[in-house]
């Protein structure tokens, strides 16, 4: 199950984190987004305990979004030890998002 982060507890969850973190950024009006949700869920399941995966909405944390340049959505942000390592930039499949976390791990 993706964790839920925010302008508050982003650095302590993603920055600070120990593992690799996948981060979704994605807003509930967005469709793109949604079609991105069971995938972004899949990779959380089979990836758990190797990979941390986080889900921000960029609407209730617009601090973190503009942070990271976030201009649209979904994007995700691939984290490593504190810092972006990769990004993707709009819907995609599931066998794109394994090769990036594969060679985020």
């Amino acid at each position: 199950m993706a964790i839920l982060v925010n302008d508050s507890n982003f650095e302590e969850i993603v920055l600070n984190a120990k593992l690799p973190v996948l981060v979704d950024f994605w807003a509930e009006w967005c469709g793109p987004c949604k079609m991105m949700l069971p995938i972004v869920e899949e990779v959380s399941t089979e990836y758990e305990g190797k990979l941390i995966v986080a889900k921000v909405d960029v609407d209730s944390s617009p601090s973190t979004a503009a942070r990271f340049g976030i201009r649209n959505i979904p994007t995700i942000l691939f984290f490593k030890n504190g810092e972006v390592v990769d990004k993707q930039v709009g819907a995609a499949p599931k066998t794109s998002l394994v090769e990036k976390i594969k060679a985020v791990l």
